[in-house]
């Protein structure tokens, strides 16, 4: 049951430093959500935004982030 735990809370610290980041990021240079290859259209009253790069940039830090914490 500790491993449990410690992963719930690992996991909490990086939804935590994500949404900092997603909320704070642009003050630091950090321009989360529009990153260069993220899709965005917009016609007459329809507007779809996907932001693909942000959240394979995302996938990458919480994998390196996890594979750090199961070594």
């Amino acid at each position: 049951m500790p491993e449990i735990g410690k992963m719930l809370f690992i996991l909490g610290l990086i939804v935590a430093v994500v949404g900092l980041l997603l909320w704070k990021g642009e003050q630091f240079g950090i321009p989360l959500g529009r990153l260069p290859g993220d899709i965005h259209v917009e016609k007459g009253n329809f507007s779809f935004y996907f932001p693909i790069v942000t959240c394979v940039v995302i996938s990458l830090v919480v994998t390196l982030v996890m594979w750090l914490v199961r070594r």
